[in-house]
């Protein structure tokens, strides 16, 4: 196929499909850093002019990391719904466009089409939308999910309540997550990033936790985000975890980097479905964010978004209750500004919900990136209109161990104020039954963490 256009004069060609799509792609650090961006506004224009011609089959005989070469690309590919597949594969990438924001395209429709779709596909349509189309295309695909909880619904903002500690302190992390509970936060899960990855640590936050969801009868999961072979060992040893936790990657090599394969994911799944506590049948939660393969060069010249399209498309794989983008957090490398954190928070999340995955967002940045608290709030707002199912809630939006900033306990409630949404069903109900929540909103003693040791 000749990828060739002519515009203002100029004639671009492009050498092959992933050089195509890189070119196509808003501009990122990251890509600039691995030398495969479009030089100049005019070549991103013509590479998405020739891209909105590309037939979407086209995408899949072309992946950007070979499939003889790479078991997720397989996994992927293997897993196609080759009936809806042979429905679609003849649109181009421009008539994909068309048929997701048109009027009489119903999020049913797409969840359906989603069973037909490699990871290029999805990155390709995104690259040729805007902002707002990412907004409104997100908003038309709920994705429910169930484990402890029902996560997902039309009109509900969750948010995981993250009560990290630098020494994993087990009197300090109650003490934030009583905080985090009392702002009805925690919905999503009570979820731990431990500085210490040891299975007896991991136990002992793992037990704590547990106690809290049992004694207050908490309808959520906890998980503490330790590499999966620790939460194995502890569930083995009966540990009560709710969620299973893993960070992936878009190709083999970078998932080998996280020290994790698809057959050990694998059976990680099939371990969480006989010993989770939870009721599931969701029993999985990933985290992603774009320019993680980049940064273990394992990106094979493929641009970070189609890379993070690729997260969505294995992760699907397991069925997980939830998918988490770091967008800001792997740091200005990667996304330099508030303009390109943004755009990958939006660009995320709508391709989380086109593969059919439940998404959530980290609305976040490092403390060296051109971006504030105020660039913060301008994508929470943004996501939460987009239908995003939840984001994190930690103490000031400050995290004391991993050092970045985030959101806070209190934008969730303020989100939902703002936007008329409402937790989780499970979870309001509880809340309602404890006082903290009354006809839409927090209450008076809201906020109190002392209300907790009172029992």
């Amino acid at each position: 196929m000749i990828l060739r256009t002519k515009l203002f004069g100029h004639t671009y060609e492009f050498p092959d499909i992933k050089d195509l799509l890189a070119k196509a792609n808003e501009e990122k650090s990251g890509d600039q850093q691995a030398g495969i961006a479009a030089a100049s506004a005019a070549e991103r224009v013509a590479a998405r002019h020739i891209l909105a011609e590309v037939p979407l089959r086209v995408l899949r005989e072309n992946p950007v990391v070979p499939y003889d070469d790479d078991e997720v690309t397989r996994a992927i590919d293997d897993a196609v719904n080759e009936r809806i597949y042979d429905e679609i594969k003849g649109w181009t990438v421009g008539d994909f466009r068309e048929w997701i924001l048109s009027n009489k395209t119903t999020g049913a429709d797409i969840r359906r089409v989603s069973n037909g779709l490699t990871g290029e596909m999805v990155a390709a349509v995104t690259k040729l939308m805007g902002n707002m189309d990412l907004v409104l295309a997100a908003k038309k695909i709920p994705v429910v999910t169930h484990c402890g909880n029902t996560m997902g619904l039309k009109g509900t903002l969750a948010s995981r309540l993250q009560p990290n500690h630098p020494t994993d302190s087990v009197d300090g992390i109650r003490a934030a997550t009583y905080e985090g509970l009392s702002f009805g936060s925690g919905d999503s899960v009570i979820g731990i990033n431990p500085s210490d990855d040891s299975v007896s640590s991991v136990s002992r936050l793992l037990d704590m936790t547990y106690e809290i969801i049992d004694t207050w009868q908490i309808p959520t999961q906890n998980c503490v985000l330790a590499h999966v072979t620790t939460q194995m060992e502890c569930l083995k040893r009966g540990s009560p975890a709710g969620l299973i936790f893993q960070s992936i990657a878009g190709s083999q090599k970078a998932m080998e980097s996280f020290g994790v394969s698809v057959g050990l994911l694998d059976e990680a799944y099939e371990l969480a479905k006989k010993h989770c506590f939870t009721a599931g049948p969701n029993y999985m939660y990933f985290e992603t964010g774009q320019g993680s393969a980049l940064s273990a060069d394992a990106n094979f010249g493929a641009d970070q978004l189609v890379l993070e399209a690729r997260n969505y498309a294995i992760a699907r794989r397991w069925q997980p209750y939830q998918v988490n983008t770091v967008v800001g957090f792997i740091g200005p490398e990667y996304l330099y500004d508030s303009v390109q954190i943004i755009r990958a928070g939006l660009e995320d999340h709508f391709m989380g919900k086109l593969t059919g995955i439940s998404m959530g967002v980290d609305v976040c940045y490092t403390n060296h990136a051109k971006a504030d608290q105020n660039t913060n709030d301008n994508l929470a707002v943004l996501l939460a209109a987009a239908g995003c199912n939840y984001i994190m809630g930690i103490p000031m939006g400050d995290d004391a161990m991993l050092s970045y900033q985030t959101t806070s306990f209190h934008d969730a409630p303020a989100l939902r104020q703002a936007l008329d949404l409402r937790p989780l069903p499970e979870f309001e109900a509880w809340m309602v039954d404890l006082g903290l929540w009354k006809d839409g909103q927090l209450t008076d003693i809201a906020g109190d963490a002392s209300f907790f040791l009172q029992r």
